[in-house]
């Protein structure tokens, strides 16, 4: 979450999302787009591990059905 907050770009490179990385290290050169950038990325984790957790619980779900 440090990384995101820090390096908002390396947070997507790191992640293998090369092309959104780029657009989001356009962003986080200008002065007013590093808060952006890292909400943008802080946002994005989140959303990565909230899914990683969700497709667990459905596989849970449906090796509990059989």
């Amino acid at each position: 979450m440090l990384l995101a907050i820090l390096l908002p770009f390396l947070s997507f490179m790191f992640r293998g999302k090369i092309l959104t990385g780029i657009i989001c290290l356009i962003l986080q050169i200008t002065v007013i787009g590093w808060l952006p950038a890292a909400i943008w990325a802080a946002l994005s984790l989140n959303n990565a591990r909230a899914d990683r957790r969700n497709d667990k619980l459905i596989r849970a779900m449906k090796q509990n059905q059989r």
